[in-house]
């Protein structure tokens, strides 16, 4: 599906800086932006930039439905990140957001009967297969900036040795955690997993790592799934990435070139300097070789 300067695009907004960029990209490029900011996540910047704003509980999916077709958009895409742990195990979780009857019909097999698992890839096809009963189809986000995309190589710093070796192994405990559906990060040093991210998100499992290992240097590990499905959930990192690795004791980062976004490069990449952290960005193929 070809896309044509000045189309209706939908945005679905969750944290982070991420929707901002993708935002700003696509009123670069011509279009009309409609977006539905999820409640509690998105940044209050965001009204600013886009044709048309609406603040929406994530469980509205009637509702989100009903917005798109009542701005004529056909197509539609979603960046940032939602707190799954809040929303799945949170105290009251999903019925702080509302659900209506539309979310409980396409949910009900997730949340109620159980024959369906709550697994990120699981949750977010039911979304989009909602969305697109309605005619409303889901693009990548890196369709319209994919310039956000990390290219492959050293970003900054170098590896020792022992930090390659690391960086390899996590890199394939973290391709099998991401076949799993688990997470897509996992924290190592010395060819051992310190931490591995579930729900929580990476940068908890960070901060965990750093619980664990006080003496700090380690290595994290950030891959796209062998799976993964670029209409949502791909891995994205940026300043605040850096911040808790910075507080929390880590010396390398690698992710997965060409399969992840990374927000606002230029400042992280200053603030990585500054605290001795090295970025690198590898494809899969340059790590099977390594490997």
């Amino acid at each position: 599906m070809d896309c044509v300067v000045g189309e209706r695009i939908g945005l679905i907004a969750g944290g982070g800086r991420f929707p901002i960029a993708v935002a700003e990209k696509l009123v670069e490029l011509g279009h009309s932006v409609y977006c539905l900011g999820i409640k509690n996540h998105y940044d209050s910047s965001l009204p600013r930039i886009c044709t048309e704003f609406q603040e929406i509980g994530v469980a509205k999916i009637g509702r989100q439905i009903r917005f798109c077709r009542r701005h004529e958009v056909r197509r539609a895409t979603m960046a940032g990140k939602i707190f799954k742990d809040k929303l799945l195990y949170g105290t009251i979780g999903w019925v702080a957001h509302l659900p209506d009857w539309r979310c409980m019909r396409e949910f009900y097999p997730h949340f109620l009967t159980r024959t369906k698992d709550c697994r990120d890839d699981s949750l977010m096809t039911t979304m989009v297969e909602a969305y697109a009963a309605d005619g409303i189809l889901f693009a990548p986000a890196t369709d319209f900036a994919p310039e956000l995309l990390v290219k492959s190589g050293t970003l900054c710093g170098r590896l020792s040795h022992k930090e390659s070796l690391d960086v390899h192994f996590g890199w394939r405990m973290a391709k099998e955690m991401g076949r799993l559906d688990v997470g897509q990060s996992v924290v190592v040093k010395g060819q051992a997993v310190i931490a591995v991210e579930a729900v929580e998100g990476t940068d908890a499992c960070i901060r965990r790592a750093g619980e664990i290992c006080k003496h700090g240097g380690f290595v994290v590990v950030k891959v796209a799934k062998p799976q993964q499905d670029m209409r949502f959930d791909v891995p994205t990192v940026g300043m605040g990435t850096m911040q808790t690795m910075a507080q929390s004791g880590g010396r390398v980062l690698a992710v997965e070139a060409d399969k992840t976004i990374f927000i606002d490069q230029d400042a992280t990449l200053q603030f990585a300097r500054k605290h001795g952290i090295t970025i690198v960005a590898l494809t899969a193929e340059e790590a099977r070789v390594a490997a």
